[in-house]
């Protein structure tokens, strides 16, 4: 079972963006927090970091990602 964790950028109200990530010593997993029954983005964990670089050009809170990690 995996152990999520709500980004710090996501609030309590419906309309934020929220986001929830869970990571072992092997993978990191991404969800919706909205939905979580929904799809996942699932990385190893060497992959990760090179994904949320190439985010941060284009979507700034898409960094929080990174702090969660750990």
């Amino acid at each position: 079972m995996d152990n999520w964790r709500k980004s710090s950028y996501s609030g309590p109200d419906d309309g934020n963006e929220c986001v929830e990530i869970a990571n072992t010593p092997t993978r990191i997993t991404i969800r919706d927090s909205k939905t979580p029954a929904r799809a996942t983005l699932t990385f190893p964990t060497g992959a990760f970091t090179p994904f949320i670089e190439a985010l941060k050009t284009t979507h700034s809170t898409v960094t929080d990602f990174a702090r969660l990690r750990g």
